[in-house]
């Protein structure tokens, strides 16, 4: 592994470690506020370093990271993991967010579709 920066930008840092698939979609992330380092909303160059909070909303789900090394090239999936600490909280079993809904009952109404989205994360 090359050796690290003290610091670097979010965008660069959370495509060096896989959070996003291009550069250019975590620069788009952290312009659309779905980027924290340490709580605080992040623009693509702000600076992150080892011990640093990194929250990623997208998909429905949000992933809370430590930084534990400063990468700006992209890393193998390997390497991954001496670079980040993953803190996301595993998310709610599958039977929790089923709408249950009886057997025959026919379409759902506009309030049970709602519900639906709801509990699906939309």
């Amino acid at each position: 592994m090359p050796p690290a920066p003290a610091s670097t930008r979010v965008d660069r840092w959370a495509w060096a470690v896989r959070l996003f698939r291009t550069r250019a979609l975590a620069a788009a992330a952290c312009r659309a506020g779905h980027v924290k380092v340490n709580g605080e909303r992040a623009k693509p160059a702000t600076t992150v370093r080892p011990g640093d909070e990194v929250r990623v909303r997208g998909e429905g789900l949000e992933r809370v990271v430590d930084v534990r090394l400063a990468v700006e090239k992209r890393v193998g999936a390997a390497l991954v993991p001496a670079c980040l600490v993953d803190r996301t909280p595993p998310p709610p079993p599958r039977e929790a967010l089923a709408a249950v809904r009886d057997r025959g009952a026919g379409r759902p109404t506009k309030r049970e579709r709602r519900e639906i989205d709801r509990l699906r994360g939309r």
